[in-house]
């Protein structure tokens, strides 16, 4: 007995050993992977970080996604494009904290939506549920709650089931706006209505009976597709834009709900995205096909500024701008662009203050996380970027979304309270990663 257990002493302290090495390894791979970059690819059997959503950090513009100093001082995966960047000296400082590594991310794909049989244009999050709705060209719009959710066939990732499916459109539906109490949903459609919805409960049963309520009303005022919609919980109003050539500001309540037409005699072309000033609700942001940016005062009705880049007249296709999105605190202007670029103008110059090439294809979709710090990019080259804003550099590159017909990601969006972050493709999926 005694010299069998003497034999296996050496055993014993050669497997202490090894488990020492093999610490001391995941040691040196935690560092090598804290201090890069990470470009992840979503397969359907790729494993998904199971983590709870974490909240933001309240106060002090911390937020959920921080890059180690070196990433905040090289743009990462974009090898030559990186040469072709532009800037000028009219930047505004993001309000970065101390601690740069206090608080870094990387997303992680965890849910899939499957359920629309045609792209999903756009997405909107509810402002504090773990809810979203999604717009498509299959006509509908339909409501998730993340919380209902069945573990996926082929991989770790969850499958989430639709808990209501909106139907009032003629056509498909390209843009989508949620009200900031969250009771309310706007839809716009190539039929060029504005659809108007109570929001159901996030608990609704998807096999009750149908509820008329639901519908509270349809805005009509456009002749053509209604591209883009903006809420502003301020004043309770609602701004779309139209291949009719307007744009048009609505208080949805009132007995005659179009308060103000813009752009009314197609002065600077058809627009194609609009938002409310962040830091100025006063006021709104309007891009156009033709590769102007304008800032109008919504009560004047008059354009105050024009947001310009060195632009060829020649070049109308390259000039298109699929995007435009609002700084929430600093008078700063986004504009995701035909020809690959993401530009940024200041509000009170025109200026521009830089310009990338940000992706290998169109840049069709872009939001601005809710403390002003990262800016989330979605493109047809199928890939989502997340940047740092200050230093303009790209954090992270996920893979999310299979090409149709050329065309990939339509929407991308940030949760305004909760860590999540979702996209929707044109291969009828919506995807939302922690």
């Amino acid at each position: 007995m005694e010299s069998k257990l003497t034999g296996q002493e050496p055993a014993a302290k050669e497997q202490r050993a090894k488990r020492v090495n093999r610490t001391k390894l995941y040691d040196i791979i935690a560092d090598l992977s804290s201090s890069s970059t990470t470009r992840m690819t979503d397969y359907e059997g790729a494993r998904a970080e199971e983590a709870e959503p974490i909240t933001f950090p309240s106060g002090g513009g911390k937020s959920f996604i921080m890059g180690s100093d070196d990433v905040l001082l090289s743009v990462l995966g974009l090898g030559d494009l990186a040469d072709l960047t532009v800037t000028n000296d009219a930047d505004y400082s993001y309000d970065l904290p101390a601690n740069k590594d206090a608080f870094r991310k990387t997303w992680n794909p965890k849910y899939t939506l499957r359920s629309h049989f045609d792209g999903v244009r756009a997405l909107a999050f509810h402002p504090v549920e773990p809810v979203l709705v999604t717009a498509s060209e299959d006509h509908t719009l339909k409501l998730w709650n993340l919380q209902k959710t069945v573990p996926a066939k082929k991989s770790a990732s969850l499958d989430v089931e639709p808990i209501y499916t909106f139907r009032a459109h003629i056509g498909p539906v390209l843009s989508l706006a949620i009200s900031s109490n969250g009771e309310q949903c706007f839809s716009g459609g190539i039929d060029a209505t504005i659809q108007w919805w109570n929001m159901p409960s996030p608990n609704v049963d998807p096999y009750d009976t149908y509820e008329p309520n639901v519908l509270a009303g349809t805005l009509v005022a456009h002749t053509d597709a209604v591209w883009g919609l903006a809420y502003s919980g301020i004043k309770n109003q609602l701004l779309s834009c139209s291949a009719d050539g307007t744009v048009r500001l609505w208080k949805p309540q009132e007995k005659l709900p179009c308060i103000c037409t813009y752009n009314g005699n197609k002065e600077h072309g058809i627009p194609t995205s609009v938002d409310f000033i962040g830091c100025d609700p006063a006021h709104m942001v309007t891009s156009f096909n033709t590769g102007s940016t304008v800032i109008y005062d919504l009560e004047t009705s008059q354009s105050l500024v024009m947001l310009s880049s060195q632009i060829d007249s020649d070049l109308q296709s390259s000039n298109h701008i699929n995007r435009v999105v609002s700084h929430p605190t600093l008078p700063v202007t986004i504009t995701a662009h035909e020809d690959r670029h993401i530009k940024f103008f200041d509000n009170k110059t025109g200026k521009m203050i830089h310009s990338m090439v940000a992706h290998l294809d169109a840049v069709t979709s872009l939001a601005v996380d809710p403390n002003g710090i990262y800016l989330m990019s979605g493109s047809h080259d199928c890939s989502i970027r997340l940047w740092n804003l200050d230093s303009k550099t790209c954090v992270q590159e996920i893979t999310a979304h299979r090409k149709k017909l050329d065309e990939s990601i339509y929407d991308v969006a940030f949760h305004p309270s909760k860590a999540y972050i979702a996209s929707a493709g044109a291969d009828a999926l919506a995807k939302v990663f922690v």
